[in-house]
């Protein structure tokens, strides 16, 4: 396909070839891989559609490019390298886990130090349980890789095909209508593998999240009897186990390999090899509990001659007395029989009389032994610390044109503490905000319960970044592509669960424990939001800071979370949230604008009154002009009378006052 690109004048040699290459696919053994005939019969057809099309000498180098080489190059360059890096990630993983095995091995029964032996079970339960999901992720990215091989070689051919059919118009004579339905058969095909692939990991993701609920009390090194009970009727049983081996008189070394049980007798395979070797014979062997001077839930297998014996370690006192169960029932031939667990449940009183340890042995770890209050589970649901320290390792990264270039990740949401010392200080008459142990606060009512929607959600803070652009959706694609792929690279699985509170003032996230509001972000400064296309559970949303500009734009950082399949619930909250929000405004808006018009039109109002007001005085006065300027009247007696606006004033005054005003006049 390259040739094919590159030299338009040797195109035809360049199809013949790959028609060639096509006709030697069904000779091809894939690992994984069983044998498709419906996939070589289809690419059988495709090669003689290529030989025809062989006598063709150009085509349109750009249709090429966007067709033909950038699906091939994006599984060479994206798929199988993320295979090699989760290889890469398992191995790490696998001897971690090997380490942490071996450290808790080594505990002495004899020291009584509590902390370190809680630090050691922490350390193989982090250990165990990051391998058991690097693994499984492993598996799934191996078993989706099957689907994407054959949609890595059928994408391209049918992109090649498409870019002749547009290039001579659908008018060549090699370009039939029948060619073009079997083009879009196998469109249809490629589409149809596409969703199928899509339901498979989706069934994986579930099946995984499953068996991470079901696989949880197995990550401790020694479970709880209580809540994993002895299996005492087992005629067959494999797992890791120490051997011990004397190196002198009184030293003696410990090799960890795999044991397991295949018939009457016992195997033992170390790392890498290929297959098991003979340990011994357990037919008519004994077996019993023994009190080793280094280590715990040891057990001595002894054979039917007493000639040759073994000490292992197992990793739990649970696991101790299964071996010695299913060697008990192995060595009296019981696996030979038909239903072999009902005879052995009937012998399970002598495999208990053999599996019980010595008092004193009993005595000298029974305070050693775990308590409810000492698993690493409490210590392990914190996970509010912050890791900032690794963003610098992450800074080298190559990131995209839509990602802003040498920008840290940030992994952990930073605590209430670290916000507030990070912003401006308090004034001297502002107190601090009070918070009490059961999250309740001095203040009526918070902003989220005036709020017409409050929607709760719970989310897992993955990574949050700068961004170039906030305008499409693959700016949140990208963000989620490159945190995974660090936190993979880095073995980076530590989570902080939050509650998101989505309201049509803000998005909150709060402490599930404290009630504490961690991160508050305005809704007004989210300006995009998505979940992932295929893993519904990955949700991100872009928020525009407030303040701050660099070269000239705002500064956009993308947060990115993991929820319990609900990715698509929360972008159509957060959509309802700012749809509601838009109304309100403008609501308020029109309600402002009706008061700025009742305003307007109650001055107006005022003003009219105040004008009826002054025409009302006007004609006051002028009737009284017009009354001052009459003749005068006369009195009943015969007497002039004078009219003048003093005659006003003198209405209210007395009897005396009249006659001494009419005196005067």
């Amino acid at each position: 396909m390259q040739r094919i690109y590159d030299a338009q004048n040797e195109l035809s040699a360049a199809t013949h070839l790959t028609s060639k290459l096509l006709k030697e696919y069904e000779k091809q053994r894939f690992p994984l891989g069983g044998d498709d005939e419906v996939m070589s019969s289809t690419l059988q057809q495709f090669a003689k559609v290529i030989d025809e099309l062989s006598s063709c000498h150009a085509v349109l180098s750009t249709q090429l490019a966007d067709a033909m080489m950038f699906p091939i190059s994006q599984f060479k360059e994206r798929d199988l390298k993320e295979i090699l890096t989760l290889k890469e990630v398992f191995q790490i993983a696998s001897n971690d886990h090997d380490a942490a095995i071996h450290r808790y091995s080594r505990l002495s029964k004899k020291r009584e130090n509590e902390k370190v032996k809680l630090e050691v079970m922490e350390d193989v339960y982090t250990s165990r349980k990051k391998q058991h999901q690097t693994t499984m992720h492993y598996f799934c990215a191996l078993n989706t890789l099957q689907y994407k091989k054959k949609i890595a070689v059928l994408e391209p051919l049918l992109g090649y095909m498409q870019a002749q059919i547009s290039f001579f118009k659908m008018g060549s004579e090699n370009l039939t209508d029948q060619l073009e339905e079997f083009l879009a058969n196998i469109g249809t095909s490629v589409q149809n593998v596409r969703r199928e692939m899509d339901c498979e990991v989706e069934t994986m993701q579930q099946t995984i999240q499953d068996l991470e609920v079901a696989s949880d009390p197995l990550y401790l090194p020694d479970p709880d009897p209580k809540k994993l009970p002895v299996n005492r009727n087992l005629t067959r049983k494999a797992g890791y186990l120490n051997l011990r081996n004397k190196t002198g008189l009184v030293s003696s070394t410990w090799e960890r390999q795999y044991y397991f049980t295949q018939g009457g007798n016992l195997m033992s395979q170390a790392r890498g090899d290929v297959a098991g070797g003979l340990v011994m014979d357990i037919d008519n062997c004994s077996v019993m509990a023994v009190d080793c001077e280094d280590r715990r839930y040891c057990f001595q297998i002894t054979a039917f001659d007493g000639k040759k014996s073994v000490i292992l370690q197992a990793e739990s006192r649970k696991d101790s007395e299964e071996w010695i169960c299913t060697i008990n029932n192995i060595s009296k031939r019981i696996y030979l029989s038909e239903n072999a667990e009902e005879i052995a449940a009937r012998v399970n009183q002598s495999a208990l009389e053999a599996v019980t340890p010595s008092p004193s042995f009993q005595q000298r770890h029974e305070s050693m032994r775990p308590t409810s209050q000492s698993r690493p589970h409490a210590v392990r649901t914190n996970s509010s610390g912050s890791l900032g320290s690794d963003s610098a390792v992450l800074a080298a990264l190559a990131l995209d044109s839509i990602v802003a270039p040498d920008i840290p990740i940030q992994f952990d949401i930073i605590s209430p503490v670290s916000e507030d010392l990070a912003g401006q200080g308090k004034t001297p008459g502002q107190s601090g905000r009070r918070t009490n142990p059961f999250g309740e606060s001095g203040d009526t009512k918070s902003e989220s319960e005036d709020s017409i929607l409050h929607q709760l959600f719970i989310v897992r803070f993955l990574g949050s970044m700068e961004v170039k652009a906030d305008e499409s959706s693959d700016v949140v694609y990208e963000t989620m592509r490159q945190i995974l792929a660090a936190r993979a690279i880095h073995n980076i699985f530590r989570m902080t669960e939050s509650h998101l509170v989505v309201t049509c003032d803000c998005l909150k996230l709060i402490d599930p424990q404290t009630q504490v509001t961690r991160l508050r972000f305005p809704l007004p400064n989210v300006v995009l939001y998505a979940t992932h296309q295929e893993n519904k559970r990955l949700f991100g949303f872009v928020l525009r800071t407030a303040g701050g500009r660099i070269e000239g734009r705002p500064i956009s950082v993308c947060y990115i979370f993991e929820s319990n399949n609900e990715g698509e619930k929360i972008c159509d909250s957060v959509g309802l949230a700012k749809q509601i929000a838009l109304h309100s405004e403008l609501d308020r808006r029109a309600s402002e604008k009706q008061k700025e018009m009742d305003k307007v039109k109650e001055n107006q109002q005022k003003e009219l009154s105040k004008q009826k007001q002054i025409e009302k005085d006007l004609e006051e006065q002028s009737r009284l002009i017009a009354a001052s300027s009459r003749p005068n009247q006369t009195t009943g007696d015969g007497q002039f009378v004078t009219l003048s606006s003093s005659q006003s004033e003198d209405s209210d005054v007395g009897e005396d006052g009249k006659k001494k005003k009419e005196s005067e006049a």
